[in-house]
């Protein structure tokens, strides 16, 4: 009980750190380096401390810090393993766990220049977004879909609020 309750506690502040570093546009070299790292220890700890959830999650941070550095093998390997487990816990996920699977899934497949790939994810995660019941939700998905580049691959318009 204490180990997992340890392992809860790191995943968390690893996890924050890694959003800090991934919203400084100015990293140095050695910190991305640490970004990369923690982002695969923020995970590790949740397989030791959360659930299904917890580690759906953390592969899509994975997958998610490797687009922004545009590491597009290791960005559609760890987009594809949080689609794999999106679809292994569905019924454990909450409606913008999938919005964001299939985001990242195009997001991959666009900066590797699937075009056709990205072509079949981007409306499902359109569709999951605008599907997410609750506003607040919705509107965090949506900021976070127009935020980062999509790799000359247009994601269409922002959808009109409901």
């Amino acid at each position: 009980m204490v180990e997992a309750k340890s392992h809860e506690q790191f995943a968390k502040a690893i996890h924050g750190e890694v959003w800090r570093l991934l919203e400084n546009p100015h990293r140095t070299k050695e910190e991305t380096e640490r970004m990369v790292y923690a982002v695969h220890a923020s995970c590790y700890h949740w397989l030791h401390a959360g659930s299904g959830v917890n580690h759906q999650r953390g592969e899509w941070f994975i997958a998610r810090v490797y687009t922004v550095l545009e590491d597009a093998a290791a960005a559609t390997q760890h987009a594809r393993r949080c689609l794999e487990l999106t679809e292994q816990h569905a019924s454990l996920l909450e409606d913008f766990d999938f919005a964001f699977a299939y985001e990242l899934m195009a997001r991959a497949a666009a900066l590797r220049g699937d075009r056709a790939e990205a072509a079949d994810y981007l409306p499902r995660a359109r569709k999951a977004g605008t599907e997410i019941k609750d506003p607040e939700d919705r509107k965090v998905f949506f900021d976070d879909f127009f935020a980062y580049p999509w790799f000359g691959f247009d994601p269409g318009p922002r959808p009109a609020d409901r």
